[in-house]
């Protein structure tokens, strides 16, 4: 499985996101990919599962399907998460 955490830097929701991967990694040991949708795979990834809100956390199986996604500034919970990663 993948999480991959889709947000852009230098934003008003950057911090928000920030903490919640330091609180991740410190609660779980592992740590989350992150993707900037303006880079040209961040981009090429939006496009393939249909990404238009940031930030996005999303869970993908090993083959690619999507799992689960969370949308907006409301994060979820740690566990909610870790489950998939």
């Amino acid at each position: 499985m993948r999480v991959i955490v889709i947000s852009r830097e230098h934003t008003d929701y950057a911090r928000s996101v920030e903490s919640f991967m330091t609180d991740f990694k410190r609660q779980t040991g592992r740590e989350l990919e992150v993707l900037d949708p303006d880079s040209r795979d961040g981009a090429q990834f939006c496009r393939t599962y249909d990404i238009v809100e940031y930030p996005t956390i999303i869970a993908l199986s090993d083959d690619g399907q999507v799992q689960n996604t969370w949308r907006g500034i409301q994060m979820p919970t740690i566990s909610e998460v870790s489950y998939y990663a």
